[in-house]
């Protein structure tokens, strides 16, 4: 059984380092459930802290891409461009996980009547937003994993 649940933590794991950059899935959130898989090992000090990581991690991840795409005078369609643009940039690997979040900003600015101009501006706000969310998200998902790993040595 501790093989089996070891086994699902890395699958969970894998599943939350995908979702740092795939905006439908929860990343943090699946990688903290890889520690419960490892409670007795992990311990519960951790599993407290990684909470709270998950709950400030949910809040950046909703708050910097809105933040940043303002500053850039972004509008709400090019967040939302991002956000498709960033799962169709996944088919496109690697330079699409770029272009994606970018282009799909631009043309979600361009369906709201901006300039291409103000569009571009737009969507380099929401790529900016997009990538400090990514990291902080692969921020926490390291924390998790290297809790996961060490657990119990």
């Amino acid at each position: 059984m501790e093989y089996a649940l070891f086994g699902l933590g890395v699958v969970l794991l894998a599943a939350g380092l995908v979702g740092c950059v795939v905006p439908v899935l929860p990343g943090p959130l699946l990688a903290y459930c890889a520690l419960l898989t490892r409670f007795s090992a992990v311990g519960s000090t951790r599993l407290t802290i990684g909470a709270i990581v998950v709950v400030a991690v949910m809040i950046v991840d909703y708050v910097f891409p809105a933040v940043f795409a303002r500053r850039f005078d972004c509008t709400g369609w090019g967040v939302f461009g991002c956000s498709v643009g960033t799962i169709v940039g996944l088919f496109f690997m690697p330079l699409g996980i770029i272009l994606g979040p970018f282009l799909g900003a631009v043309l979600g600015e361009i369906v709201a009547g901006r300039k291409l101009g103000a569009a571009m501006k737009g969507g380099f706000g929401a790529l900016v937003g997009f990538a400090l969310s990514s990291g902080v998200k692969l921020a926490a998902v390291a924390l998790f994993a290297w809790w996961f790993f060490m657990a119990g040595r």
